[in-house]
């Protein structure tokens, strides 16, 4: 459960209704757990994905894909040149990026599961030489085949379905 108290009247009442509609039963305040918008991009070169390493939970040490969270009032595709930017001081085209699809996600953010929507962009490079700009966030990054990777280093599911669905054939 997100909440313990209710944010309105303190009381410990509180409904949990689908896994995402709180109801506190004292004073009628209802939160809505909704799902979160993030993007990911596939940036390729040649035959090869460009996948990073996270440096923090969840899932450190795993492959990802650059991207992250849409701000609210921001368009996905916007979020996706922005996140480039910031992870990897990439200044990304936006007519050039294609959409490809959606896969739904679990993000455990210290105790609390976000339950997200994921929009995945591709991106064809010019070059492979990227330089990280968050290492903070990236341990390091990798230029991988995905038809010959493990998917089981992938980190997250939703990036393990859009690899072996759109990219392993």
């Amino acid at each position: 459960m997100v909440f313990e108290f209710c944010p309105r009247c303190t009381s410990t009442h509180l409904q949990m209704e689908n896994h995402y509609r709180l109801e506190c039963l004292h004073c009628g305040f209802v939160y809505f757990h909704n799902v979160a918008a993030a993007v990911a991009v596939v940036l390729k070169f040649e035959n090869k994905v460009l996948f990073t390493i996270r440096n923090n939970e969840p899932d450190k040490g795993k492959l990802d894909l650059p991207g992250g969270f849409v701000d609210p009032g921001e368009r996905g595709e916007l979020a996706a040149c922005r996140e480039i930017k910031e992870e990897l001081g990439i200044d990304l085209d936006v007519s050039n990026l294609k959409y490809i699809t959606s896969a739904p996600n679990n993000y455990l953010y210290k105790t609390i599961l976000y339950k997200t929507l994921d929009l995945f962009f591709e991106y064809e490079l010019d070059a492979a030489a990227i330089h990280i700009e968050a290492p903070d966030e990236i341990q390091s990054i990798a230029w991988i085949d995905p038809k010959v990777m493990d998917l089981d280093a992938i980190g997250f599911s939703s990036i393990r379905t859009v690899i072996k669905e759109r990219y392993r054939n």
